[in-house]
């Protein structure tokens, strides 16, 4: 029973006294009642459990399990909705130091009143459940299959047809998102100075559209690996289709299984962050050990800003990224020196990740209905709110992403990167 007070108005109540400011959203509960600023983005509490959530977990997980188990919905403006709720994300890692013994009282007092109070429910089947010793080569391809082995139907809907799974390069007013990643995958092969013969490894591959751009414009050979069994069904089949069967292979392989280098070049995009820091210099000294002298790594990675490690589950980490894990740029440009590798160049995109996150957001919104229908309510759900989120937190500059290019150079030093940018970048 909820009492003689209206579920949106106490929800409101109990959230305006913890945040000690207004509520830049508006409430609707599950009887029908409305609460908070008029013209709002509205949140959708359809169930008394996404409550009983919320005690278990007060904080952005407690939220995401909710959200993605259908218990709240956000109407309205995505973004404006996630940025009016932002403050009562940020609660949550303060809720034990600044919550008063009559906030908790008021909390409890409310809970028990809509019906909340009960046993923690089960995360929703979305969520990430993992066994085995962290980065073993087991969990990682159960870690990689979680988030890419959703279903290549869905991923064409949310990426295009380009199928790159990173930002693009928006280097044109007029871009597109297809234009935007073509320009992406031009960038990192005039930054590995690709030419005929040469031998190309993409780490990471993902459904093969940086193997193919490279192998039919810069007629080198291409060897792709993935851990996702559905990346590498499809890459194979859009090899075989451009005509490049004999130029690149595409494997399931862990790259630290590929024993045939060395390769005149290496390409990991939007893989590093599976990687982990804890593992970052296995990764570097293994990419290193598979480059011949005079080789380059072009390694485009997100970042998070300097700052202590976060411990505690996040949504990303137990829906979208299981075991992935952001580093600062420096710390990775510091690994891959410690391994051997000079570093050359260092560009930021994180603006060309917010604009490309935005057209992915778009297409999903798009064709939800037929999104939902290939990958499940809860599923699409993930997508939308991990894109929708992270969009904002690149154009607030609370993440970034670089590409970070590296060169395992000669005995004596020589590099073979011309000296100036204009001309190994030929532009």
């Amino acid at each position: 029973m909820s009492g003689s007070v209206a579920v949106a108005d106490r929800i409101v109540s109990v959230l305006e006294r913890i945040l000690d400011t207004p509520l830049g959203i508006r409430v609707r509960g599950w009887d029908g009642s409305e609460a908070g600023p008029e013209n709002a983005p509205l949140l959708v509490i359809n169930s008394r459990r996404a409550i009983r959530r919320l005690l278990w977990q007060p904080n952005e997980l407690g939220l995401a399990r909710g959200f993605v188990a259908g218990e709240l919905d956000l109407q309205g403006d995505i973004y404006q909705a996630l940025t009016s709720i932002a403050p009562l994300l940020d609660s949550g890692s303060r809720t034990k130091a600044t919550l008063t013994p009559g906030d908790r009282g008021e909390m409890m007092k409310a809970a028990v009143m809509l019906g909340a109070v009960g046993p923690q429910p089960q995360p929703p089947p979305q969520e990430a459940n993992l066994h085995g010793r962290r980065h073993s080569r087991t969990r990682d391809r159960d870690a990689i299959s979680h988030h890419y082995d959703v279903g290549n139907d869905f991923y064409r809907i949310v990426l295009g047809p380009s199928l790159v799974y990173s930002c693009g390069y928006w280097n044109t007013p007029d871009a597109t998102l297809e234009s935007a990643q073509a320009a992406k995958l031009e960038l990192i092969c005039r930054k590995l100075g690709l030419k005929p013969g040469m031998r190309l490894l993409d780490v990471g591959c993902g459904w093969g559209s940086m193997a193919i751009h490279a192998a039919r414009e810069y007629g080198v050979s291409v060897v792709g690996v993935t851990l996702s069994h559905e990346q590498v069904e499809l890459a194979r089949k859009r090899v075989v289709e451009a005509g490049l069967a004999s130029q690149v292979d595409i494997r399931l392989q862990d790259y630290r299984d590929v024993a045939d280098g060395p390769f005149d070049a290496i390409s990991s995009v939007g893989m590093a962050e599976h990687v982990g820091p804890d593992q970052f210099e296995r990764y570097a000294r293994t990419l290193y050990q598979l480059l011949r002298p005079g080789g380059r790594l072009l390694n485009h990675q997100i970042a998070r800003r300097p700052g202590p490690r976060r411990t505690s589950p996040t949504f990303i980490s137990a829906y979208v990224f299981p075991d992935g894990e952001l580093s600062p740029v420096g710390q990775t440009a510091e690994a891959l020196e410690a391994a051997g590798l000079e570093v050359r160049d260092l560009e930021s995109l994180r603006e060309h990740y917010a604009l490309t996150l935005r057209q992915w957001v778009a297409n999903l919104s798009a064709r939800w209905d037929e999104a939902v229908r290939l990958a499940g309510p809860g599923r699409a759900r993930v997508w939308l709110l991990y894109m929708a989120g992270s969009a904002l937190a690149f154009e607030a500059g609370r993440i970034g992403v670089n590409q970070v290019l590296a060169v395992r150079a000669h005995a004596d030093g020589r590099s073979e990167i011309p000296p100036t940018r204009t001309e190994w970048l030929g532009a």
